[in-house]
């Protein structure tokens, strides 16, 4: 399956950017664009989480019930987005044309590709190996790292978003991060003028 972006990670940064991807279905420049996300999120670092302090969650709403919540807004809201559940990837590839995304069950093309998933030591996704170094922002006890990046630019085509990216692992922080990358590559689309995607009430 072919795709102009592929989201690899479901969680606060790839979700996050999935729906603003989505929003811009509208747009002239992107109407026509593939856009999946792989949902990749078997050990999710929300797993444990609760939310007292997130803008706009109730109090107490639980990780779980946000990932929950957050795939159903994604195929209700946006149901053109591809979600790719109960498959991990295993290796990035640069061809000519983009990338070759190679799963435990699939092989995929796409021609940009966001890195969204957690920041673990244990981080095997082999094509990119050369970009990881220590987590800058998170203490050296955790053995923590990222993905080395220019404002979530690796290089073209490829970006990466969330705690891998270098942030600190707030919620709001790392779904900012993902909405961050998804302007940037709707920029890119709209031949480099400024992109955003706002919803208004009906007047």
């Amino acid at each position: 399956m072919k795709f102009d972006v592929l989201i690899i990670g479901g969680g606060a940064a790839g979700m996050s950017c999935a729906l603003v991807l989505g929003s811009a279905k509208s747009k002239t420049y992107a109407k026509d664009k593939n856009i999946g996300i792989v949902m990749h999120q078997k050990a999710s670092a929300l797993d444990g989480a609760l939310f007292n302090n997130v803008l706009g969650l109730s109090p107490g709403t639980t990780g779980k019930e946000l990932l929950k919540h957050g795939i159903r807004q994604l195929s209700q809201t946006y149901p053109h987005v591809v979600q790719i559940q109960k498959e991990k990837v295993f290796e990035v590839t640069k061809t000519n044309s983009g990338f070759q995304v190679i799963t435990n069950k699939n092989t995929y093309v796409a021609k940009i590709v966001v890195i969204a998933v957690g920041p673990s030591n244990l981080f095997n996704i082999k094509g990119l190996e050369d970009f990881v170094m220590p987590h800058k922002k998170l203490p050296a006890a955790k053995n923590r790292i990222q993905l080395r990046n220019n404002d979530h630019f690796i290089e073209e085509g490829l970006y990466v978003a969330g705690v891998l990216a270098g942030w600190r692992s707030q919620f709001a922080t790392a779904a900012g991060s993902g909405a961050h990358v998804a302007t940037d590559i709707l920029t890119l689309w709209n031949n480099g003028q400024t992109a955003m995607v706002h919803d208004s009430e009906s007047k």
